[in-house]
């Protein structure tokens, strides 16, 4: 895809509120097609300008020496700025409260892109507000402009090693552009309140992973919760996952929940991707808070279970995995009512397939064991002492799987 197509897609998903998600898909994509420098950094300034409104910024990159390779809103000189002097020593995200350099002067932030301690870009910014006690609500974009430029730079300097031959050193990096991709497909706010208790944890097995799990509020009484798992592991795997999760949350902006369909979409959408190379296990459940009722469909993942601290109730109904197959063969949605202090456990096979020095499975009992134990801790406290059991009883093995658990306990 050109950049002039990738950034009129952009100009039509101003008012989603996933924009950080498109954009990260699109730099990636852009990435994986060999764009050139101009190309990627004509990318970042549109988003950063267009999307997010800042109007004044540069970006300063490292190959055989600093060069600025994007440049917007400010008229000074800049060949004369030394980098190594004046930006080196700043490790994270700062603000610029007085400079003796100039150049400073006219921004307000710093923000650093590191592989392992060695500085690869350093980006400035003008529009973040500050009243003398507290800064605007921009700052938190930082995080973001962040993993868009590492992205970029990090795929840069990638070329250049490989142009060296230094070809393990291309695979970390990769690993790393990967790896900080994923994890900002995961929710980082989850609901702890009065109504819900939400909690989740992830370990990959390598740098990057299959598993994914989700939270999507659609209204004030109404969400949903998934959670999935792609055949096979490694960069490919994370792609396809990342894919997903972007399909899935468009196919629910785009139109009412409806379970059915949503799932009939995802398994075309599945197969046209992977082209029947792999295949995705996923439950997703819709709650009405109001109701109480939760409608999901297990599209043949392990199943999670309901509990009341004494008695399980599995959730099984639904199909088989999405992408196994052009049609699906069979469809069925179920529901439950939810009682209040009920528990939902949610996981993936790396939790119960998680074999001990005798070769024996951690397996779904001793997981239902250790929720019933400690029922009455918090969702996080009640993750944090499942993999600590899960670290117990491989003793001196690896995780052999990427493993994810997520809970909800409804009051």
């Amino acid at each position: 895809m050109e950049v002039r197509q990738i950034v009129k897609e952009l100009e039509l998903q101003l008012e989603q509120k996933d924009f950080k998600l498109n954009s990260l898909l699109y730099m990636t994509e852009a990435v994986n097609s060999n764009k050139s420098t101009e190309e990627l950094m004509q990318l970042i300034g549109f988003i950063v300008k267009e999307q997010l409104g800042y109007q004044r910024f540069l970006l300063f990159n490292k190959q055989e020496t600093w060069e600025c390779v994007l440049k917007s809103g400010y008229k000074g000189k800049i060949s004369k700025f030394n980098v190594e002097k004046e930006l080196t020593r700043f490790k994270e995200i700062t603000i610029i409260e007085s400079s003796e350099s100039s150049l400073l002067q006219s921004f307000d932030v710093i923000i650093p892109v590191f592989y392992k301690s060695t500085p690869l870009a350093y980006f400035l910014l003008k529009g973040v507000d500050y009243d003398g006690r507290h800064y605007s609500k921009e700052l938190n974009y930082m995080n973001f402009i962040q993993t868009l430029i590492n992205i970029a730079v990090v795929a840069l300097e990638n070329r250049r090693m490989n142009k060296m031959g230094i070809r393990e050193e291309r695979y970390k990096k990769d690993m790393e552009v990967a790896s900080a991709m994923q994890q900002t497909l995961f929710p980082q706010d989850l609901p702890s309140n009065n109504r819900l208790d939400i909690s989740a944890k992830y370990t990959p097995r390598h740098e990057v992973g299959g598993d994914y799990y989700d939270f999507i509020l659609l209204n004030e009484n109404e969400f949903v919760l998934c959670i999935g798992d792609v055949s096979g592991k490694g960069v490919a795997a994370a792609m396809l996952m990342a894919n997903f999760q972007a399909i899935v949350r468009t196919l629910l902006e785009s139109r009412k929940f409806d379970i059915e369909s949503l799932i009939t979409d995802l398994n075309r959408k599945v197969m046209q991707i992977s082209k029947g190379d792999k295949f995705i296990t996923f439950f997703i459940a819709h709650y009405n808070i109001t109701t109480r009722i939760l409608t999901y469909v297990n599209a043949g993942h392990n199943h999670p279970f309901i509990t009341n601290g004494t008695e399980v109730n599995y959730l099984n109904e639904g199909t088989i995995g999405l992408g196994m197959m052009e049609e699906i063969p069979f469809l069925n949605v179920a529901e439950k009512y939810i009682p209040a202090k009920t528990t939902l456990m949610l996981y993936t096979d790396g939790v119960v397939e998680l074999e001990n020095e005798q070769g024996n499975f951690f397996g779904v009992e001793r997981l239902i064991h250790v929720v019933h134990r400690y029922y009455p801790l918090s969702m996080d406290d009640l993750n944090n002492l499942i993999f600590s059991n899960l670290d117990s009883w491989k003793g001196s093995l690896d995780f052999v799987d990427d493993t994810a658990v997520f809970s909800c306990r409804f009051f």
